[in-house]
């Protein structure tokens, strides 16, 4: 297998993982303290616990656990135990690759394609 089309598994993962409105909701607010190029100083402040986590999304600890499994799974999230409690976090280097990927995406060469396939088809 290519390195292409290991790097498009992982992306496709990845947005499997996202597209469940919980678990996006999950993941921004545990990205939303490591901004690209502004994270902060110690890793602790980028740690929540699970209970803290799901404490306001109004879902039972089980689903939420379900949910922070799928995102460790999709290489998005890092958990921690420590006692009783379970910390994660955002994997180191999950928004800048993330961020790197929409900023080197190709969209422009997609959107001229179809736009000169559609020109194609107009005229025929």
């Amino acid at each position: 297998m290519s390195n292409y089309e290991t790097e498009l598994q992982r992306l496709a993962m990845a947005f499997k993982a996202l597209a469940n409105p919980q678990r996006l909701k999950i993941f921004l607010r545990l990205a939303s303290c490591c901004v690209p190029g502004c994270c902060a100083t110690r890793p602790t402040q980028l740690r929540q616990c699970v209970g803290e986590l799901g404490a306001d999304l109004g879902l039972a600890p089980s689903t939420v656990s379900h949910h922070l499994k799928e995102l460790r799974q999709a290489g998005l999230l890092e958990m921690e135990r420590h006692g009783k409690q379970i910390e994660c976090w955002v994997s180191d280097g999950a928004v800048q690759w993330l961020a790197g990927f929409f900023g080197n995406a190709p969209a422009g060469k997609v959107h001229r394609r179809v736009t000169r396939r559609n020109h194609v088809r107009d005229r025929a």
